[in-house]
């Protein structure tokens, strides 16, 4: 079985060093990822998704506080698109709960989603927040008298001057005036612009499925913000890539050495579908997102804060409150084809993260290494 492994490693890091100049995901390089993909392979092939970036770059050298460098953004999830005030059904789940998600205490007890989804860097979730906020009133789309936004974080602290507070409201509204449908961003993007995952450069991925039941077609797709895992750890299609592209050959994130690797990082994930499911049934499919993030090789370390949500665009009138809205359910018994489709596309956004995220230099020339597309 080691022989084995070792085999599909190498033929995994062939196939990322053959493609190394064309930028491409990780299904290009190879990679035999399982399940159908959406056209798109993003969480915008569920229809009326839009997702923005803001990204943030300047400055090098040492820290000063205030001043930078700078390397961080915020990345935005709109279930019905910029012009919708309607909710949507919505579940959320914690994994391990060192970091932040607001918003999720009314998600729980309504069920509902109420507006974008925001992910940024630990210290800037309350500018973000207030920021929504301000949007939402802007263009009359608060759903209530006031508005709960749902923002979470990682920290991206070892690259970036997280306490200089460099993301601004003005940062948020362009993100949120820039979402769009189709193809989405991968990287050093948005609130993944100062990430790192496996002690390699991380950031936003993305990837979608493709799923058949006996009572219809769906689609499922997954956006997440990789900041977690030890180089050891990580795992590509079953594959120990990590234990072959050690920190001595590549040097893990922050150091230019092959010293011990910091602590465990964090990662945000965000489910969409348009299968028509109740919040319950959401909280069960934010559940499994786990099972995706497992087979990159984590065991959720104590330090890491791996919060997820999922919701549904199945049902229109979810947020209905001058009628009783009638309303879809898919069987619970229907559901393991969607269950399937979250821990595949949840893998595929993380290593697709990887992909796209190249070598970052940030404050104090703390250095993250890009996956290696050849050596």
């Amino acid at each position: 079985m080691k022989l084995v492994a070792a085999i599909a490693a190498v033929m995994i890091l062939n196939a990322i060093m053959i493609k190394a100049d064309t930028k491409p995901r990780a299904r290009d390089l190879g990679v035999p990822f399982e399940g159908k993909t959406g056209p798109l392979n993003a969480i915008t092939d569920i229809g009326g998704i839009e997702v923005g970036h803001t990204t943030l770059i300047r400055g090098e050298g040492p820290l000063k506080v205030g001043e930078g460098p700078v390397r961080t953004g915020v990345t935005v999830i709109l279930p019905r698109g910029k012009k919708s005030a309607q909710p949507v059904f919505a579940g959320w789940f914690s994994l391990n709960g060192n970091g932040e998600m607001t918003g999720t205490t009314w998600v729980e007890e309504s069920g509902l989603l109420e507006g974008p989804v925001a992910i940024t860097n630990t210290h800037s979730v309350g500018t973000v927040r207030d920021a929504i906020i301000q949007w939402q009133v802007r263009h009359g789309t608060m759903y209530q008298d006031f508005s709960l936004p749902v923002v979470a974080e990682t920290y991206d602290g070892w690259l970036n001057d997280i306490n200089g507070f460099h993301v601004k409201p003005e940062h948020v509204f362009s993100a949120l005036e820039a979402a769009s449908a189709g193809p989405v961003e991968e990287g050093n993007v948005g609130g993944g612009t100062g990430m790192n995952c496996y002690s390699f450069k991380g950031g936003i991925g993305t990837a979608s499925r493709q799923v058949s039941t006996p009572l219809g077609s769906f689609t499922l797709g997954v956006l997440v913000q990789a900041n977690f895992g030890r180089r050891y750890q990580l795992k590509i299609a079953g594959a120990p890539v990590g234990q072959e592209l050690t920190c001595d050959k590549w040097p893990c994130r922050s150091r230019g050495d092959a010293g011990p690797e910091a602590r465990e990082g964090s990662i945000i994930v965000v489910a969409a579908t348009d299968a028509p499911l109740l919040p319950h049934q959401l909280k069960r499919i934010a559940r499994r997102v786990s099972l995706g993030i497992a087979r990159t090789g984590s065991s959720s370390g104590n330090g890491s804060g791996d919060i997820f949500i999922a919701f549904s665009t199945g049902n229109r009138d979810a947020g209905s409150t001058s009628s009783i809205p009638s309303v879809l359910m898919l069987p619970n018994a229907q559901m393991d084809a969607l269950f399937e489709a979250t821990a595949q596309a949840t893998e595929e956004a993380i290593i697709n993260a990887m992909v796209a995220a190249e070598t970052m230099t940030g404050r104090d020339g703390h250095r993250s290494i890009g996956l290696p597309h050849k050596e």
